[in-house]
């Protein structure tokens, strides 16, 4: 990279990196390309659970191209998780750590042919693959198709990519390609017909109904979209918006947004000065009602996102000293809370009284900074973090997404979430001013939905933001 870099950030922000993160203005992660809402978000949120949805993820996330002799060898230094089996027209989760065993991102990794591999997801991942490709000697290409947010051409994307999930998914498929629908164990990989066009076609997930990601060249993407949308419709298909989307993963559970953990430490100075000033990682703003000097106290291990299981001390890769290190130490566990709806109304009538209010809850998913941190607790005392917090009109309750230590990750126990930024919002642009206040939860499992609990153990998957 040339140009000034993360760490020349870092140099001049004249105070510790976790208040510069928390002073950032940015707001949550947005959805470009499609509307908020195509109906409502309540009947969006219902149809993947009862009918049928369709997604178009074509716009939100990166991808990553990698090629060559050297991409498996590199990919595999760079994962925890096992590579020994990992064949053509498959996909695996892809989530890198730092020398330390800290999460930097998390993507899903697709093996496209036997030297070709292409990671979908958030860019901070990406940023640590290509890193990796351009100083550690490995003959492998890397071509970057960035999320329209970041690019001056928003919709000049390589690919389109869709997602259809729900109970009438494969009915939808049958019909729209009048063959039965594919066959396929989770996270496998194959190529149908749409519209005329070759569409490939990935066995998914999300909240624990079946489905399908589809994906192919961008010029093709309209037609394909409008054949689905017509074979859809005897089926109850509902377009989803960006209001209901990024709700999805309080039924699913997983952890959407942990902070690429790469603001310290000398070993990855380098890496920073290899990232522009203007990198998504410079702009990470974070939020919530926990709050910490130390930018270290927000990052993440494996085992706080549920990810322990996968780790695979098979093969050397980046952080496996260390993990190996944090194995056999206590780890706090991933859990749903529920948040008590008497609570959770006492919280939303301050907004209709004079005087100061408790921080608004949007609907249906109430994130105000790019990774939000709010802290619980247990009998007066800190017990963990929530990361993601949001309404499930399927559900009918309050959800969020926590990290708990393990004694109080206890399915029926009660804790309190505390809501609102310790300051008021004060400094802050996407939240107004407010007073803190604590609302007692339920610890549940996770995934919160019946259905994606056992279709999950079964090795089904998640939608991805």
């Amino acid at each position: 990279m040339t140009g000034p870099s993360l760490q020349d950030v870092l140099n001049g922000v004249g105070t510790t990196v976790a208040e510069h993160l928390r002073n950032l203005p940015a707001g949550p992660n947005v959805y470009p390309g499609v509307p908020p809402e195509y109906t409502n978000w309540r009947n969006e949120q219902y149809a993947w659970q009862h009918t049928c949805v369709l997604f178009n993820q074509s716009y939100h996330m990166a991808e990553l191209l990698v090629e060559g002799p050297d991409a498996l060898k590199l990919l595999t230094y760079l994962g925890y998780n096992s590579f020994a089996k990992f064949p053509v027209d498959s996909a695996k989760q892809f989530v890198p750590c730092t020398p330390d065993g800290y999460v930097i991102g998390d993507v899903i990794l697709f093996r496209l042919a036997e030297q070709t591999f292409n990671l979908v997801g958030r860019i901070p991942a990406l940023h640590w693959v290509r890193f990796h490709a351009e100083t550690g000697g490995y003959d492998v290409t890397t071509t970057l198709d960035e999320r329209s947010a970041a690019r001056p051409d928003p919709f000049n994307r390589t690919s389109y990519r869709y997602q259809i999930q729900g109970p009438n998914a494969s009915a939808v498929i049958e019909k729209v390609t009048g063959q039965p629908a594919p066959e396929l164990r989770f996270f496998h990989l194959t190529t149908i017909t749409i519209a005329g066009k070759r569409v490939r076609a990935l066995r998914h997930g999300m909240a624990g109904q079946p489905g399908y990601e589809l994906f192919g060249p961008r010029a093709e993407g309209e037609a394909v979209h409008a054949a689905l949308v017509e074979a859809g419709e005897e089926f109850g298909l509902r377009l989803v918006g960006g209001r209901a989307y990024s709700s999805n993963t309080l039924e699913s559970g997983w952890i959407p947004s942990p902070l690429p953990a790469i603001y310290t430490g000398e070993e990855l100075k380098a890496y920073r000065q290899w990232l522009p000033a203007d990198c998504y990682e410079a702009k990470a703003s974070i939020g919530g009602s926990f709050v910490s000097d130390r930018v270290e106290d927000y990052y993440l291990t494996p085992w706080d996102l549920g990810y322990g299981s996968f780790i695979r001390f098979d093969h050397d890769f980046v952080g496996r000293e260390a993990l190996e290190a944090m194995a056999g130490r206590p780890h706090r566990k991933k859990v749903t809370l529920a948040l008590n709806t008497a609570g959770f109304l006492q919280a939303m009538g301050t907004q209709l009284e004079r005087g100061t209010p408790a921080k608004w809850f949007e609907f249906p998913s109430a994130v105000y900074s790019m990774h939000p941190y709010d802290l619980v607790k247990a009998n007066g005392a800190p017990a963990g973090i929530s990361t993601w917090i949001g309404y499930s009109w399927n559900e009918r309750k309050m959800l969020t997404l926590a990290m708990l230590d393990a004694e109080h990750a206890v399915p029926g126990a009660q804790v309190q979430l505390v809501w609102g930024e310790p300051d008021g919002g004060s400094g802050k642009l996407t939240v107004e001013g407010h007073g803190q206040l604590e609302i007692t939860a339920t610890v549940s499992p996770v995934p919160y939905a019946e259905v994606a609990r056992k279709i999950y153990a079964d090795g089904g998957w998640r939608v991805r933001q």
